[in-house]
């Protein structure tokens, strides 16, 4: 894939003229106001089914899921995976949505990414049948909103070797305790992954990491109102605080403390979702800021000439397209690698977010 398909494109202006519709004329509402993003994501979800697509992608899975345990609880062979869409429908009709958001509100797309991206990924990826289907496609549609909670107050890039949040055994039950900052969506999260370290009076350096499912209004579970930040408001950003929270077993993602490499590689994980999708975020910002200044080049007069015909300037303008053009090629390496059912390495998602 080098370019966009005809229909890709198509998508693209219905895209934009949606957001010209529901988002610019309340922008300011949205980044400088104290309504929160969530309704008019969701109103464009239904008007381009993205919300219908998600639910049947889901299910397919989970079909596909059961089946798997089906035969190996009988000792047989696994069925073969069912191939995915050969042209990238699916994936180009994530990333459009979020390259033409990034142009007015990137906001809005860290709120929708943590969401049904990280949360719902995180269920996903290690998460039962059971809680799959108990939270996930809401999260997928965004009729609920979710929350992937791991930074805290005192942490910085090591946020496992500082994390302070605990998890501890008490009967049939795991009680919660710890504070989490700067979490997308969490003043207004209804669904909540947990991240924290089982504390079984050892070492907290060689603690497992465990996640946990919560829900909006669980006794002792206290969600701050959004923090004012210097930006990106249309992304809400919280604090979150547990005291005493008592979950069960069954809000434990995989239902189980047998974690691979002590629960950090199914965070890592998630990161590499989060990470690939920056992506295609930066290339709305890059095609906008691009527009933007190609504009002003033909409009700004000095010395009786539109700055544009100075080389310094079309230099500055021809390096912006190389940028718009490497990131664009990343995007569409995303699409064609969804298509043929493959995902990135933690390297090559890494390299995406650079």
């Amino acid at each position: 894939m080098y370019q966009w398909s005809d229909e890709q494109e198509m998508v693209r202006g219905a895209v934009r003229q949606f957001i010209d519709k529901e988002i610019r004329p309340n922008i300011e509402e949205f980044e400088h106001g104290d309504t929160p993003p969530y309704e008019v994501l969701r109103k464009m979800f239904r008007e381009f089914g993205m919300d219908v697509a998600a639910r049947a992608r889901f299910e397919k899975q989970i079909e596909f899921d059961k089946a798997v345990a089906e035969a190996q609880a009988k000792g047989e062979a696994p069925p073969e995976k069912p191939k995915r869409d050969g042209d990238g429908g699916a994936s180009s009709l994530t990333l459009i949505p979020i390259i033409e958001l990034c142009k007015v509100c990137p906001g809005m797309v860290t709120a929708m990414g943590v969401s049904m991206g990280l949360t719902s990924a995180a269920i996903r990826s290690k998460g039962t049948i059971a809680q799959k289907e108990r939270w996930v496609p809401e999260l997928l549609t965004m009729e609920k909103v979710g929350a992937w909670a791991i930074t805290e107050p005192n942490s910085g890039s090591d946020a496992f070797g500082s994390m302070k949040s605990t998890a501890r055994k008490d009967g049939d039950e795991y009680v919660l305790n710890g504070s989490k900052t700067f979490i997308t969506n969490g003043p207004y999260a209804d669904t909540i992954v947990f991240i924290c370290k089982l504390d079984e009076g050892n070492d907290p350096k060689d603690r497992k990491i465990l996640s946990f499912v919560l829900d909006k209004g669980t006794p002792g579970l206290e969600q701050s109102k959004p923090l004012r930040k210097m930006g990106m408001h249309s992304s809400p950003t919280g604090e979150l605080f547990l005291d005493d929270v008592r979950v069960g077993i069954d809000r434990l993602i995989g239902e189980t403390e047998d974690v691979a490499k002590g629960g950090r590689e199914g965070a890592k994980a998630t990161f590499m979702q989060e990470r690939s999708g920056v992506a295609a975020m930066a290339l709305g910002i890059i095609e906008e800021c691009l527009a933007l200044s190609i504009d002003y080049a033909k409009n700004r007069v000095q010395f009786g000439s539109p700055i544009g015909d100075f080389q310094l300037i079309q230099d500055k303008l021809a390096r912006m397209e190389v940028a718009r053009l490497n990131v664009e090629n990343l995007v569409f390496r995303t699409i064609e690698m969804s298509a043929a059912g493959k995902t990135m390495t933690l390297a090559e998602a890494s390299a995406m977010k650079l």
